[in-house]
């Protein structure tokens, strides 16, 4: 495949994650957080098992590879569950945009919990931290110096899924993408059904965000994670996260068109920082030629 190809396939992907905060935004109306999440992780679980079955055969006798797997899975699982649910509750009161950049700054706290494993902190990132925490500033602190819930819980988010990149980072190299994924989707899925029971949803609730849930579960989880993996084959690592960071500029633009949302100019001048500490935060050093 071609770059130019695979950049698409990316571009694709920064778009079906970018509208999935719109999804999110209209099934918080019908049903809970735990109960979106519950059935979005299954569904992206039942969509990925085809594409990891080819693996699941190749490792069925190995079963140091099936320890690893299920650890990992299980630990991602959790953190991308807790990540997921608190990123529901904030998109339901902050709104899609703003969910889509402020979970985006998760790329700018990623290298600081780098920092705890021996790793060190390149000047570009604390550049973009700086940057982030002004976009932060505008984007959420009101009168008062005031933030609003949802944007805390937002904010929770972003460090959980930095946290979900630490233990992929940590627990995945011994294991098949696809498989890591299936297994971190159905430990999600079951966690997150245990706070379903709890909500108790009714099958009118389910009724009315049936269409939000199938595409966050079916093309978000399951589509969009195989479009990744397809695509950063064939595309250089600082070109795959400038494309896939525009889901935050989706999510804005998503929640304009299909949600009617609306951010004052104070809001999309401190969503310009952010997305310009995320690029910043990504940028590769040059290795000399020498």
């Amino acid at each position: 495949m071609k770059e130019q190809k695979a950049i698409l396939l990316l571009l694709l992907t920064s778009l079906i994650w970018g509208l999935a905060f719109v999804a999110q935004s209209v099934s918080s109306e019908s049903v809970g957080p735990f109960t979106f999440n519950a059935i979005r992780m299954l569904i992206g679980a039942l969509v990925l098992l085809p594409f990891a079955l080819p693996y699941i055969r190749k490792h069925k006798n190995d079963r140091q590879y099936w320890k690893n797997a299920i650890t990992g899975g299980i630990l991602c699982g959790l953190c991308l569950g807790a990540a997921s649910v608190t990123q529901q509750i904030g998109v339901a009161t902050s709104g899609a945009g703003k969910g889509g950049f402020i979970t985006s700054i998760y790329i700018v706290i990623v290298p600081f919990m780098a920092f705890f494993t021996g790793q060190k902190i390149r000047k570009a990132v604390w550049l973009s931290a700086l940057i982030a925490i002004v976009g932060m500033y505008l984007l959420s602190i009101g009168e008062g110096f005031t933030i609003a819930s949802g944007d805390v819980w937002l904010i929770i988010c972003a460090i959980l899924f930095a946290l979900h990149i630490m233990v992929i980072d940590r627990t995945g190299k011994d294991t098949d993408g696809i498989v890591l994924s299936l297994l971190q989707f159905l430990t999600a899925g079951i966690l997150c059904s245990i706070g379903m029971a709890a909500e108790k949803p009714e099958l009118s609730e389910l009724a009315s965000a049936w269409l939000p849930i199938l595409y966050a579960g079916a093309l978000s989880c399951g589509m969009g994670y195989t479009l990744q993996v397809i695509g950063q084959r064939y595309v250089k690592p600082s070109r795959a996260v400038f494309v896939l960071s525009l889901e935050s500029v989706w999510a804005a633009i998503g929640g304009a068109i299909i949600l009617a949302e609306r951010l004052n100019g104070r809001e999309l001048i401190g969503c310009a920082l952010v997305f310009a500490a995320v690029l910043i935060a990504e940028i590769e050093p040059q290795k000399s030629s020498t």
